[in-house]
């Protein structure tokens, strides 16, 4: 998934200015998710410094690899209105926020969250909500298009090793006693793998990518005087 902040967010502006930093109900909702999984103890050490890192990173890439030469907001990748991709992102949203947030909620609430099936779905949830958070980042921080495009790719890459966790624990750990609930969460990371990967490898790089980079080296914005 990439470009729901564009979505949500990105208006041109004709008059060069620096951005304000703005968050949308959409990425207040997710900070707030990373907030409360947080605080409930379901997030570990590896994710925070996960986030960390690329909150340090992309300011490296952007010093050193792409720098930003303009004040004015980077163009939409794919036109000012496109539905084929707001439908993209709102599906993303339902499939790997809504349904595994519903799925960890009830869980908590039966006494099972320190399943590990339930963990690794907090672990996924807690990077998607940071991902959207930091996209956020990326955008008004007045960063480059091509480390704006580095978050979702980093953060989709992460999320998949994270989802084989997930789906190893569903199948193997068989302690639950809801065969219902079992079918679920089995259900849900497998929808969530299929997703995630063909987002990274049949959308992110081989589509968005090389879009922002023709984008970014044709402006001339690469070009230092």
């Amino acid at each position: 998934m990439s470009g729901g902040i564009e979505e949500e967010s990105r208006k041109v502006n004709p008059k060069p200015q620096t951005r304000k930093f703005f968050l949308t109900f959409r990425q207040l909702n997710a900070l707030a998710g990373m907030i409360l999984l947080s605080a409930v103890g379901m997030v570990s050490v590896e994710d925070l410094a996960f986030v960390v890192f690329s909150l340090v990173y992309i300011h490296f890439l952007s010093k050193v690899a792409f720098p930003t030469l303009s004040t004015q907001p980077n163009p939409r990748v794919f036109g000012e209105k496109n539905r084929l991709q707001s439908l993209y992102v709102l599906l993303s949203g339902i499939i790997s926020l809504v349904f595994p947030s519903a799925y960890i909620l009830e869980g908590i609430f039966r006494g099972h969250s320190m399943k590990e099936g339930v963990r690794t779905a907090a672990s996924h949830v807690f990077l998607l909500a940071s991902q959207i958070f930091m996209e956020a980042v990326a955008f008004y921080g007045g960063y480059s298009m091509p480390v704006f495009a580095f978050v979702p790719i980093f953060y989709n890459s992460r999320r998949i090793f994270t989802i084989v966790e997930w789906l190893r624990n569903e199948f193997y750990d068989k302690t639950d006693g809801s065969y219902g609930r079992l079918y679920i969460g089995r259900g849900l990371a497998v929808v969530n793998m299929a997703f995630w990967c063909f987002n990274l490898f049949g959308f992110l790089l081989p589509v968005f990518l090389p879009r922002v980079f023709k984008i970014y080296y044709s402006s001339g914005e690469n070009k230092v005087a």
